[in-house]
C-alpha cells in the first residue's frame, strides 16, 4: 500500500502534508502535489493533515489513474519538503468536481 494525491489537490495545493512527511516523498507541480509511491513508507501521517482530503490510500477502489499520475509526475517534478501557502483559489476550488480536466497542468512547481 502507498498513499497518493487525488484530484481535490488540483488548484488548491495545500502543503500541510509535506510538513509532516518523514521521508520527503512529495513532489510539486504548478498547481498540485504528488507522492512518489516507491518512496512512501505508508505511515499515513499525511492523510489527516490534508485540509482538502485529497490524500488517499491506493487500496481504495477506483484510484488506479491517480496512482499512475502520482508515479509519473513524482519522477518529473521537484521535491518539496517545506510548507507553503496554498494557491489563492484554494478555498473556492476545494471540493469542485472535474478538476483534472479543468485545471491540471503538467508543469513543474518550484520545489525546495
Amino acid at each position: 500500500m502507498t498513499y497518493i494525491v487525488t484530484d481535490n489537490c488540483i488548484a488548491c495545493k495545500y502543503t500541510d502534508c509535506v510538513e509532516v512527511c518523514p521521508v520527503d516523498c512529495f513532489y510539486e507541480g504548478e498547481n498540485m502535489l504528488v507522492i512518489h509511491p516507491d518512496e512512501c513508507i505508508d505511515c499515513g501521517v499525511c492523510e489527516p493533515e490534508c485540509p482538502a482530503e485529497a490524500i488517499k490510500p491506493d487500496t481504495e477502489s477506483g484510484l488506479d489513474e491517480w496512482l499512475e499520475l502520482n508515479r509519473k509526475f513524482s519522477t518529473a517534478w521537484p521535491n518539496l519538503t517545506e510548507r507553503r501557502d496554498p494557491l489563492p483559489e484554494a478555498k473556492e476550488r476545494d471540493g469542485e468536481q472535474g478538476k483534472l480536466a479543468k485545471y491540471f497542468t503538467d508543469a513543474p512547481g518550484e520545489g525546495d
